[in-house]
């Protein structure tokens, strides 16, 4: 039998739990307001804009087939429907993460700035006021690489053209794209970017290596020089590889892992190989499928507790309207043309990105 004293001394027991049970609630619910956090989000995209030639003859680049009486056709008509496409492409990657879309764009295949300026220009595009950094590059074929950004997130104060010095087999230059880099601030925080599109695989893959491997050390030296007087510096590298995430010039060469545990110093972060290894890529010959097109970044941005941005995921863009639906190229990435016929597609690459956040304190 439990006597008065008892029950009295279990009723003020049950009471005084209760009651610290509702101020624990209480408590962790202000302290989960409290660590609520908000976060700034960035895009930063890559896009090869497949041969996206003015109508214009310039008697210095090999751009003949580009024009209204070369093999292609390549009329005024032909050259605004692929503005307009590529302006539909580039105002919505990013948008799934970012209302502002991409802030930054590297874009390779390009003949020139005024090619830029009429793709920052149209309807799609324009009120972002997307600013260039471009220079003509050496290459045989006229196609340059160039770097887009939003001035609302970055601020250019540096870039030059990076030389990559092939030769022929009898000694003599071999001309192709020049590596950009661009140092700026990307909101504030101090950023190198550099954008790429190294030589193809024109005559075998293996017999083209050393190409790809030298554009890749011209990258990589000019990264080792910013890590010796900056060794946390933040530094994205992108573009069209003409290499997968596996291939030398990727892994040796410009020294990109793909396992943040394990990366040596200065070694490259790689987000691209979980696609790869999948059978996931962005462009396709012989009903099979590479990931040339690469975001690779150095290490500061693998780590989520700092001020600064760091790295969230990465992203292909594959919405359905950028595949082709019938036809020998079936399933592949929409292409401009098929040979020299035009198919009022895209591009036969599809277009990367990756996201980055940034607390807001």
């Amino acid at each position: 039998m439990w006597t008065y004293f008892q029950l009295h001394m279990l009723k003020t027991f049950r009471f005084q739990a209760y009651i610290i049970g509702l101020l624990l609630f209480v408590s962790l619910q202000v302290h989960a307001q409290d660590t609520k956090r908000t976060y700034k989000i960035s895009c930063i995209g890559f896009y090869n804009l497949e041969n996206l030639y003015d109508t214009t003859d310039d008697p210095e680049k090999s751009d003949e087939e580009f024009l209204p009486n070369g093999t292609k056709r390549y009329t005024e008509e032909v050259y605004k429907d692929k503005l307009h496409n590529l302006s539909t492409v580039v105002s919505q990657l990013g948008l799934d993460d970012s209302p502002d879309g991409v802030s930054i764009l590297g874009v390779a295949e390009i003949e020139n700035r005024k090619v830029l300026e009429d793709l920052a220009a149209q309807p799609e595009l324009k009120s972002r006021n997307y600013k260039i950094v471009h220079y003509d590059s050496p290459d045989r074929r006229g196609v340059d690489v160039a770097l887009f950004y939003n001035p609302k997130y970055f601020r250019e104060l540096e870039s030059a053209p990076l030389n990559v010095p092939l030769r022929n087999s009898d000694g003599t230059p071999y001309a192709t794209r020049d590596v950009l880099w661009v140092y700026g601030l990307h909101n504030g925080e101090p950023m190198h970017i550099f954008v790429n599109h190294w030589p193809s695989r024109r005559g075998g893959e293996e017999a083209s290596a050393p190409s790809r491997a030298l554009a890749a050390s011209v990258a990589r030296n000019k990264i080792d020089s910013i890590f010796k007087v900056m060794p946390n510096a933040k530094v994205i590298v992108m573009g069209d590889l003409n290499d997968d995430p596996i291939n030398k010039s990727v892994t040796e060469v410009l020294n990109a892992g793909f396992d943040k545990k394990t990366l040596s110093p200065n070694a490259l972060y790689n987000p691209w190989n979980d696609y790869y290894s999948q059978g996931i890529g962005t462009l396709a010959y012989n009903d099979a499928w590479n990931l040339f097109d690469q975001i690779i970044i150095s290490q500061p941005f693998l780590s989520e507790q700092q001020d600064g941005f760091f790295y969230k995921k990465a992203v292909i863009f594959n919405r359905p309207y950028l595949f082709q639906k019938s036809g020998r190229y079936k399933g592949y990435p929409f292409r401009t043309y098929d040979f020299d016929i035009y198919m009022r597609g895209y591009s036969d690459h599809l277009p990367v990105y990756i996201v980055l956040m940034k607390e807001v304190k």
